[in-house]
């Protein structure tokens, strides 16, 4: 018995001392793998800057600006706020050497800024230089079946490592809305990074609708059938939403396009004093000039990409439902225009989907596909419009309504987000536009407002809406560098000594005076074509 005993604690002992051998070895292991890592990432940092530099003298020592766009040549909203921005900074700051990140790798640089020109009537200063990625298939939704915005965010990751692998900036934009990008230039290559939110990647109606459990494009019904599935998901779009908000919180400073937006980045990042609202670039000259009182057919105009957010099958739906009210002898002089763009295979597939369900519902002669016209053709055709259409839930602006708007079009939108905030608002309790949110309500507005049409409802609320909150072109270009003057980027964006001295005593009055002048040039561009129709005096600030 006693020599079981000792057998037992030798055992025991030996056991021991091999487990902590075993430990030792993993600490060992596990530090040496973080010191690896951690040298690593330093020499990559230290090379990349020595990267940085050597660029830098090639162009003469000029500041490096880069804006990441992986679809610059996709020709929608955030384009034209990417080539505005571009075109503000250049007239701005000349000397300011400015680098677009795309994915475009089948158009050349003439190819892009030809098709900027022609679809949003921007015309650059001067050539910019374009750094071609060739890993973008990795932010492409089809690479990713399952968890596809955490699939995303990875793979935007490896695309921003190939972008500030061929190009180190000194300031890094992210335009499009890839926020894991921003860590990964901030620290590895040590850049001053911003950033303009179109829409946050996840947000709280994305949780409130798993959880309740609606069907939509991102949440097909075998997750609303089954509990166990909705649940998994409510806590994996919570873990995502801690991430998404650690790598927002990386940015030197952020700009929302809406009120919607910038709530819901404030949930996520809670970075309020390096947030602001900067209306997108909503160039509304040129459809200014479209006389109100011209004869207009019966169509009604819908002006977005082919994406499925935008629920080009409500729209759809809708008309056919509003077609099946009216005599048959009425129904070829209503059209349902589709416009917009084709960024890749998957929009062009949706394209023949939406045309199918088209067919199926014999209405084929009645709905036109109009796939990237150029700025001319879009301008005819709002001119020819009664009715811009909208039907995207939780559109985080809506650029395309505004648009409409200063056409002469009556807007109907979906009754959230941006429109319902920011564009489709009472003026002196009158109406500015309508909302709607499902295929009954969209096809009842449809009949009102294409049969009894209010002349002076067009003629005079959109010109008094788009005057209060100066949805003009200008907005971008004015206040964006101030913005990012505010916040680390002044060594590169210097203000004149007094506004520097104004930013010191209260940084917002530098919005407030900009905003000041939008307003002046907004009122002086519209009285110019409406100077006697109206007298415009209510002057908010924005946010």
């Amino acid at each position: 018995m006693q020599y079981d005993s000792l057998y037992v604690q030798s055992v025991h002992v030996a056991c021991q001392s091999y487990i902590m051998t075993i430990l030792c070895c993993l600490l060992y292991v596990a530090v040496s793998i973080v010191i690896l890592i951690a040298l690593t990432l330093l020499f990559l940092r230290l090379w990349l800057k020595v990267r940085r530099r050597n660029y830098r003298a090639s162009i003469g020592g000029r500041c490096v600006l880069g804006f990441f766009h992986p679809y610059c040549n996709a020709g929608g909203g955030g384009e034209r706020v990417l080539w505005v921005a571009v075109r503000a900074i250049q007239k701005k700051y000349p000397s300011v050497h400015i680098v677009v990140y795309t994915g475009d790798t089948d158009a050349t640089p003439e190819d892009i800024s030809q098709r900027a020109r022609q679809r949003f009537n921007i015309t650059l200063q001067r050539p910019v230089t374009f750094v071609f990625l060739t890993k973008r298939r990795w932010v492409e939704a089809y690479m990713y079946p399952h968890l596809t915005l955490l699939g995303q965010s990875l793979g935007s990751v490896l695309l921003g490592w190939e972008a500030l692998w061929k190009c180190v900036p000194d300031i890094y934009i992210d335009s499009m809305g890839y926020a894991f990008t921003l860590p990964l230039f901030r620290y590895l290559g040590d850049c001053t990074v911003g950033c303009y939110v179109h829409y946050p990647t996840v947000s709280t109606d994305m949780l409130e609708k798993v959880s309740t459990r609606q069907e939509g494009h991102n949440n097909p019904s075998f997750i609303t059938k089954s509990w166990f599935l909705s649940t998994l998901k409510v806590q994996y779009y919570k873990l995502f939403a801690l991430l998404y908000g650690w790598a927002g919180r990386r940015s030197h400073a952020a700009i929302v396009n809406s009120t919607w937006t910038f709530d819901h980045i404030q949930k996520l990042w809670k970075m309020k004093d390096r947030t602001h609202i900067v209306y997108p670039p909503c160039d509304i000259n040129e459809f200014i000039k479209i006389p109100l009182d011209a004869k207009r057919s019966k169509h009604i105009l819908s002006i977005s990409q082919f994406r499925p957010e935008k629920d080009h099958p409500l729209q759809i739906q809708a008309f056919h439902k509003f077609l099946s009210g009216i005599p048959d002898n009425q129904k070829s002089s209503y059209k349902l225009l589709l416009v917009g763009s084709c960024r890749n295979q998957g929009d062009k597939d949706r394209v023949e989907t939406l045309q199918k369900i088209c067919s199926d519902l014999g209405i084929t002669e009645n709905v036109d596909f109009r796939l990237n016209v150029s700025f001319a053709d879009l301008k005819s055709l709002m001119a020819s419009s009664q009715v811009g259409l909208h039907t995207m839930w939780n559109e985080h602006f809506g650029i395309g309504v505004v648009e409409l708007m200063a056409a002469g079009c009556i807007i109907l939108a979906h009754n959230s987000g941006g429109p319902k905030l920011d564009i489709v608002v009472p003026i002196n309790d009158q109406p500015t536009g309508f909302l709607a949110s499902d295929v009954k309500s969209y096809a009842t507005f449809i009949m009102v407002k294409t049969r009894r049409i209010d002349p002076e409802f067009r003629v005079t609320t959109p010109v008094v809406k788009l005057l209060k909150k100066t949805f003009i072109g200008i907005s971008l270009a004015v206040t964006t560098v101030t913005v990012f003057s505010m916040f680390g980027l002044r060594k590169y964006f210097p203000l004149h000594p007094e506004k520097e001295m104004e930013r010191e005593r209260l940084k917002d009055e530098l919005i407030k005076a900009d905003y000041r002048y939008m307003m002046e040039e907004a009122e002086r561009i519209i009285n110019e074509q409406y100077s006697d129709e109206f007298q415009y005096t209510d002057r908010k600030p924005p946010h």
